[in-house]
């Protein structure tokens, strides 16, 4: 699954470890999630799609 996370939070100026804070994760869960390792449960697509005031699929689409 293809995602904006990166470029959603280079944009607030935000570092991995800034954004895993905020979403109660780990740094390297956000690493996987940008890099297309690791697609996120239901829950957490939730929860960064609140936390960057977007709908899910405003963030993550299919390859």
């Amino acid at each position: 699954m293809k995602n904006r996370l990166k470029v959603l939070r280079a944009e607030r100026d935000w570092s991995q470890q800034d954004l895993a804070e905020r979403l109660e994760v780990s740094r390297q869960s956000v690493n996987a999630i940008e890099t297309g390792k690791y697609d996120p449960s239901l829950p957490l697509a939730f929860r960064i799609a609140d936390l960057f005031e977007m709908t899910i699929e405003q963030i993550f689409s299919r390859d």
